[in-house]
């Protein structure tokens, strides 16, 4: 269903490629429980505002800036990163209008798949998954730095990052407004239990807050397996006046 509606040190260079073959991460060694609690405090770092975001560091091929795909900042305590106090250069945050900027967006991605088969089909976008759960994160942080060394062939995937946050509390902080193209809600938490509704990913508020961070003609795609979370959300959608409803 469719819907309208820290830097790195300064002396850094890239390492060179590593000679013989380049292990992928296993799944088996990041698995954690399926279900994470969205309303909980949040103790991790986010920027303060989209000004404050270094998109270079996600995607260094785009900006040229000569960080090593080999480096990962995925807000996790394996791979952290660090938000500066002040404004970073508009080159990289997105604020020049000619800078490149995240275009579609995978909220709670999983262990990265749509990510991963979009990436070739829209190579001039940049694609960013969110998770909140820390290992998955780093799991398909790792498997992009893979592939960006050649894994599988050629080096590929440039174009897609990762970042581990709470996109329920902060995507104000992270996108400005009208700037995502296109927003992937894929199999979330159906969260049953009446009283767990206000954690569910799509809901009138949290639609709002999508929309602002949408461009005019924007599509939004929600799957699930579950009846009830379907019905839930495509009435969401259905009742919102920001958004909706287009033909395959």
């Amino acid at each position: 269903m469719a819907s309208e509606p820290v830097d790195p040190s300064p002396g850094s260079v890239s390492l060179p490629p590593t000679a013989g073959k380049i292990e992928k991460p296993k799944k088996a060694d990041f698995r954690q429980r399926a279900h994470c609690n969205p309303l909980c405090d949040w103790g991790d770092c986010y920027p303060a505002s989209p000004d404050h975001v270094d998109w270079s560091v996600h995607f260094p091929s785009f900006f040229g800036t000569g960080v090593g795909e080999e480096v990962l900042q995925l807000n996790t305590s394996e791979h952290p990163i660090k938000y500066p106090l002040e404004p970073v250069a508009p080159e990289v945050s997105g604020r020049s209008p000619e800078a490149h900027r995240v275009r579609f967006l995978d909220v709670g991605c999983g262990f990265g798949g749509l990510l991963m088969a979009l990436s070739s089909k829209f190579p001039d976008k940049l694609m960013l998954g969110m998770e909140i759960r820390q290992q998955v994160t780093d799991y398909v942080g790792q498997r992009i730095r893979a592939m960006r060394q050649g894994a599988e062939g050629p080096p590929s995937h440039k174009n897609v990052s990762v970042i581990r946050t709470n996109a329920m509390k902060f995507l104000p902080n992270y996108f400005r407004k009208g700037q995502v193209e296109k927003m992937f809600f894929c199999f979330p938490d159906p969260h049953f239990k009446r009283k767990n509704v206000r954690r569910r990913i799509i809901s009138s508020g949290l639609l709002s807050v999508y929309a602002y961070i949408m461009a005019p003609g924007a599509l939004l795609y929600h799957a699930t397996d579950v009846k009830d979370l379907h019905e839930w959300m495509d009435s969401c959608c259905d009742e919102h006046p920001l958004f909706e409803r287009v033909s395959p």
